[in-house]
């Protein structure tokens, strides 16, 4: 028997998971009437254009609104190879879909398919038009699409215990919030206050670095943090 005693639970997550068995007029019921469903309305008001696809343009839009939110969080991008080998290695199971404020790129998702589930994996949005619910449309259009090809579930990841700001938005959706448990072994040190000290600093030196250096800086650094 495995000496349970010589782990320890790393970092908690949580897992949302979205029932798309009911029909639609009751899955929209169950979202938060402030934060989604009016966002949702909104931008049908402010007339929020909508493009999905795996084309290269799509594509381009997509990074360059990630580029923005990886900026705001502090962190270098994946590499933009990475989401282009998504698309050639997993072809119409990829989608990225782009909301746009009279043509200009505000939010993006990409989202993949498998068997009967819809996974959300990747978000990014201009900030400066986040009040015009793109995102919550872009969401109601994947989760429209997915009932249209008779999936059963929307998976919206994983979520850092810690992130109190994305665990309450996927809660909005009335999503089923489980816990996932993660057993560490050997037992991780303590994190010093320098270490999260140096933390802080490198997410203010990524949150100021130009596009090119903040690109590849995440083209080296994601070689080994997958």
């Amino acid at each position: 028997m495995p000496n349970y005693e010589a782990f320890e639970e790393s970092k908690g997550f949580f897992l949302h998971t979205l029932d798309l068995r009911s029909c639609l007029d009751e899955i929209f019921r169950n979202f938060h009437k402030d934060c989604v469903q009016r966002k949702i309305q909104r931008g049908v008001r402010e007339r929020l254009t909508q493009q999905e696809g795996r084309s290269e343009l799509l594509l381009a839009q997509f990074y360059r609104l990630l580029l923005m939110t990886r900026r705001r969080h502090g962190v270098p991008p994946q590499p933009l190879a990475w989401f282009r080998n998504l698309v050639t290695c997993l072809g119409d199971k990829v989608r990225i879909r782009i909301a746009a404020k009279d043509g200009r790129p505000v939010a993006g998702i990409l989202t993949l398919q498998y068997k009967q589930t819809l996974v959300y994996k990747y978000g990014c949005s201009d900030e400066k038009f986040n009040q015009f619910g793109g995102m919550q449309m872009l969401f109601w259009r994947a989760i429209e699409d997915a009932k249209t090809d008779q999936l059963t579930e929307f998976d919206l990841g994983r979520s850092d215990c810690a992130n109190s700001g994305l665990v309450t938005f996927k809660d909005r959706w009335g999503a089923t919030r489980t816990r996932l448990v993660y057993l560490q072994y050997p037992r991780p040190r303590l994190h010093s206050i320098r270490n999260a000290t140096q933390g802080s600093i490198s997410k203010r030196i990524f949150a100021c670095m130009p596009d090119g250096l903040l690109t590849a800086t995440g083209r080296v650094l994601y070689k080994y943090l997958g």
